[in-house]
């Protein structure tokens, strides 16, 4: 087994407005993300287990193109609110990279 952080080349969040949060997961090779693709360890429900978010409220891409995971979500208190921790939403990925790939 592996970490997503030891298999994935960038893994990032950013806001996708002041309401949304976003998370890129891009790989350099297509073994790797064959490999995290066919593990099922990435998905929406996922994502929506990992945040506490509704899976209806989950955005979830597969983009073979570009080698990546796309996901997005409702930000837990929108930009700028006064009990925002992270207003770029740049720290919100942490929780992705101990996810496990077998």
């Amino acid at each position: 087994m592996a970490k997503l952080g030891e298999l994935a080349r960038l893994i990032r969040s950013k806001n996708a407005g002041p309401f949304e949060l976003t998370f890129d997961i891009m790989f350099d090779d297509q073994e790797t993300f064959q490999r995290v693709k066919k593990s099922n360890a990435l998905s929406r429900e996922v994502i929506g287990a990992i945040y506490r978010v509704p899976l209806e409220d989950v955005k979830f891409f597969i983009v073979p193109e570009a080698l990546a995971f796309k996901a997005s979500i409702p930000r837990p208190r929108f930009q700028g609110d006064l009990l925002d921790s992270d207003g770029h939403g740049g720290q919100q990925y942490a929780p992705l990279i101990d996810i496990e790939i077998p």
